[in-house]
C-alpha cells in the first residue's frame, strides 16, 4: 500500500547561486558527508546537489510533514546502490515519522528516481508499505 507521494523541481542554477554565496556553510547544514562526497566527484557538483536537494524536498512531502514539521536536511539522505540507482536513507525524525506512518505488521519502503535536464532537477518520492514476510513451520 502506497503511505505517501511527493515530488520536486528544483533549479540547478539557484542551487548554484547558493553555493557560490553560501559554499560549505549551506553543503554542511543540508546534504550528509556522503552526499557531497559524491558531489565532489562529479561534473556538475551543483546539479547532483540539486537533485537531492529536490529529493528530500520530496521525501519531506511523501512524510506528510514537508521541512516545517521538525525534520532536519540531513535526516533525509540519498544514496546510490551499486549500480547507480538512488535510495533515501532515513534517520532521526524522518526516521520517527516513517515508523509512526507504516502500519503494524508492515514494512516501509521509499522508492525514489532523480533526474535532470539543465536548468531543471527533478525527484519524486513514493513511500510503500509492505507486508511482513511471515515464515511458515511445517
Amino acid at each position: 500500500m502506497i503511505l505517501g507521494i511527493g515530488s520536486d523541481l528544483c533549479n540547478i542554477d539557484r542551487i548554484a547561486g547558493v553555493l557560490e554565496r553560501h559554499g560549505d556553510r549551506f553543503r554542511r547544514r543540508v546534504f550528509t558527508e556522503t552526499e557531497l562526497a559524491l558531489a565532489a566527484r562529479r561534473r556538475h557538483e551543483a546539479a547532483t546537489l540539486a537533485k537531492r536537494w529536490a529529493a528530500k524536498e520530496a521525501c519531506s512531502k511523501a512524510l506528510g510533514t514537508g521541512l516545517a514539521m521538525g525534520i532536519a536536511w540531513r535526516d533525509m539522505a540519498v544514496r546510490n546502490l551499486r549500480g547507480g540507482q538512488p535510495t533515501m536513507e532515513l534517520t532521526g525524525w524522518a526516521a520517527e515519522r516513517l515508523a509512526a506512518m507504516t502500519p503494524p505488521g508492515h514494512r516501509a519502503h521509499v522508492h525514489v528516481t532523480l533526474t535532470d535536464d539543465h536548468p531543471w532537477a527533478q525527484a519524486f518520492v513514493v513511500i510503500e508499505a509492505l507486508p511482513d514476510r511471515v515464515k511458515t513451520t511445517a
